[in-house]
């Protein structure tokens, strides 16, 4: 599992909760899983006019501000490779940065499970460093020299990278080994076989008029697992029928 996750962002106080509450935030306290410290980089210590100094005008016009490719670097390699003592010349080897943008590979299940193996696993060999970005952009010129991995979380725009990266995190480290009580958990979610998940409940076995599905108390364990699959395709038919996979129509 990556030792260290280091964000660099313009408002770090988004990822307070991330790292108190939760399962997400009881693998940061070392209380689920291996642990994993996670650092916030402030970047506008690493400008000399501090937050005015971190974006600038567009070449060729335009609306808006765009982040500064120098600034962007500052806060890497001042605020994480040697506040983190990695290797100079050979950082690759051992971080890998993220950026999040509509360019990038869309953020699915199989994606997150994906990513969950890459990093997350007790044999992953590199921590992970993600780009928050804000304004219009960033210099293309810093993701061409330093990004290795983009992701997009949705046909849609946010104010920053903060929420899309709040989102990786989360869904991915759900598939770290301990993170879950119970691991089978993540494998019963929506998603799973490109299937939504199957209604559930618990007490009491009647609210206000609606019984519990009898066959949830019948003690049958092949007619239960009957049941939640053929929901699992009833609820994906009628609420995300493009999800739906040949076998299952």
């Amino acid at each position: 599992m990556a030792k260290k996750i280091w964000i660099i962002t313009m408002f770090p106080n988004f990822f307070t909760p991330l790292k108190e509450v939760g399962v997400v935030g009881q693998v940061f306290q070392g209380l689920r899983g291996d642990k994993i410290d996670l650092e916030t980089v402030y970047i506008p210590d690493y400008s000399e006019r501090g937050f005015k100094g971190v974006d600038s005008a567009p070449y060729g016009g335009g609306p808006g501000m765009v982040m500064r490719a120098d600034i962007l670097k500052n806060a890497l390699v001042e605020g994480v490779i040697k506040k983190g003592n990695y290797s100079e010349e050979n950082f690759k080897e051992e971080l890998s940065i993220v950026f999040t943008a509509p360019r990038g590979k869309v953020w699915s299940n199989e994606t997150c499970k994906s990513f969950a193996k890459n990093y997350f696993a007790s044999d992953s060999a590199k921590d992970l460093v993600f780009i928050c970005g804000r304004y219009e952009g960033i210099d293309e010129r810093f993701i061409e020299k330093y990004i290795d991995e983009v992701y997009c979380i949705g046909d849609y725009v946010l104010s920053g990278g903060e929420i899309a990266v709040m989102a990786i995190i989360d869904s991915a480290m759900r598939f770290s080994e301990g993170a879950l009580g119970n691991s089978e958990s993540a494998l019963e979610d929506s998603f799973e076989q490109d299937l939504l998940e199957h209604p559930q409940y618990t007490r009491p076995a009647v609210f206000d008029g609606m019984e519990v599905p009898a066959v949830l108390s019948s003690g049958d364990h092949k007619k239960i697992e009957k049941w939640k699959h053929d929901k699992k395709v009833e609820m994906t038919k009628l609420w995300r029928p493009n999800l739906i996979k040949k076998e299952n129509k």
